[in-house]
């Protein structure tokens, strides 16, 4: 992969593809972590006299079309207060290096068309604009989109930045170098949606723990009540053939209740009532013992609703157990694990918190993430004992 270690890029015009879709409301900004993650690399070209025009997406917002809750007026603002200096947003690539700044940031590029089809239009407005472009944003690189691949592609000069270097790094080491046992930890409302992951991890993990609607649905393929709680029906065989591996361990006691606005009660996963949700589980000792002893854990997803005090009693013990671990390499990823962590311990106590939802997933089950592929990224196969 071609990294920005070596490259000769002094006092070049640079396009800086970053991932600064953060959640905001009323203006605000509520968790800026992707922003702090994107600083390193912003230093890097500055220390090289290197002008910048940062580029990234906000949201879904319809194409061709300016919503102010999608403008990246904000970011930029939080940006310019991190760096300590003033940062232009401009509307269009023709502003792009038009006065003395240091860095400009493009308006949302999802504003822009072609962005999604991955234009040639559009990829080649961009390269046009720079003298090398820098690929940073883990979080797209699961997306064919002209700033996330066409522009990679266009320019002769093109890069992988340090944070997605580093994303690499970790991942690679969690997934192919890595020591056992390896522990998984799968949360998600639907098995559909990681069903690869969850097939690929059943291949190198000693144990996996699930957990949210993935876990009714073992429940369910294994013979026990789930009464109302979430579960796709379609996946019945599926979780019949993911329990065959004898890997994945269940909790035995569960935390259901009838409604989310009531507190729930703490029962054996055989007593759950038909008018019941299963909405938390209790870390099993068997699970505890597992997570005592391993030695690399790979996590995403919660393990209940933890944004509710009431069945956060799972997550919560988990971020807890994973802290007090002190020989073991963790990589978490997705948005709700990072808001579990930083709710209950601290991105600290973690050995490397990912970007990444989307990517995070797809780099895990092993496919090509386009973005990496156009930068000359090539996957290892083996783990090494």
């Amino acid at each position: 992969m071609r990294c920005l270690d070596g490259a000769d890029i002094n006092d070049q015009r640079v396009g800086l593809r970053l991932d600064l879709n953060v959640p905001i409301k009323n203006g605000t900004i509520l968790d800026n972590t992707r922003i702090i993650a994107s600083i390193p690399t912003i230093e890097y070209l500055l220390e090289r006299n290197c002008k910048i025009l940062i580029i990234s997406h906000l949201g879904r917002p319809k194409e061709d079309t300016f919503e102010q809750k999608y403008s990246l007026t904000p970011v930029c603002d939080d940006l310019s207060n991190i760096l300590g200096t003033k940062i232009k947003l401009i509307t269009t690539l023709d502003d792009a290096f038009q006065s003395n700044e240091k860095i400009f940031l493009l308006e949302n590029i999802r504003f822009f068309i072609g962005e999604k089809d991955n234009s040639f239009e559009l990829s080649d407005a961009v390269a046009n604009t720079i003298d090398a472009y820098v690929f940073d944003a883990f979080g797209t690189a699961h997306r064919k989109h002209a700033s996330t691949y066409g522009v990679i592609q266009k320019c002769s000069n093109s890069y992988a930045g340090l944070l997605v270097e580093k994303e690499v790094k970790n991942l690679t080491k969690a997934l192919f170098n890595f020591r056992s046992p390896l522990i998984s930890i799968i949360g998600g409302s639907k098995i559909s949606t990681k069903l690869g992951v969850i097939q690929k991890l059943c291949d190198i993990s000693d144990f996996i723990i699930t957990g949210g609607g993935i876990t009714n649905n073992l429940l369910l393929s294994k013979g026990f009540q789930i009464g109302k709680s979430i579960f796709e029906e379609e996946m019945e065989e599926t979780s019949r053939k993911i329990l065959a591996n004898n890997n994945i361990l269940l909790p035995d006691m569960v935390i259901a209740s009838k409604s989310l606005s009531t507190q729930g009660s703490l029962k054996s996963i055989e007593d759950v009532e038909s008018d019941e949700m299963i909405l938390d589980i209790r870390i099993s000792n068997e699970m505890s013992k597992a997570l005592s002893q391993a030695k690399t854990i790979l996590w995403n997803g919660p393990l209940g609703v933890f944004e509710n005090e009431n069945f956060e009693l799972g997550t919560k013990f988990l971020c807890k157990s994973i802290a007090e671990l002190d020989d073991c390499f963790v990589v978490a990823g997705g948005g709700e694990t990072i808001s579990a962590i930083n709710k209950f311990i601290s991105t600290k106590d973690i050995s490397y918190c990912s970007t990444a939802g989307g990517a995070f997933l797809e780099f895990v089950e092993g496919k090509e993430l386009p973005s990496l592929e156009a930068l000359g990224f090539k996957r290892g196969e083996e783990k090494n004992d």
